[in-house]
């Protein structure tokens, strides 16, 4: 079941909190609960990404997206993700999320996103998001200047602008096999 409950907690803590640039860095903290792991004990790989949407969304709510998706009867969705899980969140363990956009291109914008505990990265996400209408995808520069900010992107790292380049080769439909 989706953490409705501690969605609402993150963007009502965070309702007043500074506003962030579209590149600004949202950090919270959350921690691992029972419903949040598998039968190893562990934060179950499928609950860390939604996890990481409790970071997203006051990021979003902080930077103004959320206003400018409302006002425009705009929705987000995601497009792609790449994860590296690299070490365990064990059951009541505490974490610190950091989420921040890395830039946008024609269509896309890119956010990256880690988890840590005691100082250690225990996983790491790039996630594709569009900004979409009835009409389709809503080009990056739109929502920002909409947002009041650049619509220039800064240069994607390089290991971002790899992960789309390798994406673009990927077939799809995927052939049934």
């Amino acid at each position: 079941m989706y953490p409705y409950i501690r969605m609402f907690k993150e963007l009502w803590k965070f309702r007043n909190a500074p506003a962030l640039s579209i590149l600004g860095t949202h950090i919270s903290h959350h921690r691992c609960w029972p419903q949040d792991i598998d039968p190893w004990r562990e934060l179950n790989n499928g609950r860390t990404l939604t996890l990481y949407d409790l970071g997203r969304l006051p990021l979003g709510q902080r930077a103004g997206l959320d206003k400018v998706l409302k006002r425009n009867r705009w929705g987000l969705t995601v497009a792609g993700a790449s994860t590296r899980y690299r070490r365990r969140v064990r059951l009541f363990d505490r974490i610190e999320m950091r989420s921040h956009c890395v830039g946008w291109d024609e269509k896309f914008i890119y956010i990256e996103q880690s988890m840590w505990k005691d100082g250690d990265c225990t996983s790491h996400m790039l996630l594709r998001s569009a900004i979409t209408s009835k009409s389709g995808i809503i080009a990056p520069v739109e929502v920002l200047k909409q947002l009041g900010q650049s619509p220039q992107s800064p240069a994607l790292p390089d290991w971002v602008a790899k992960w789309v380049d390798a994406d673009a080769e990927r077939p799809w439909p995927p052939e049934k096999g």
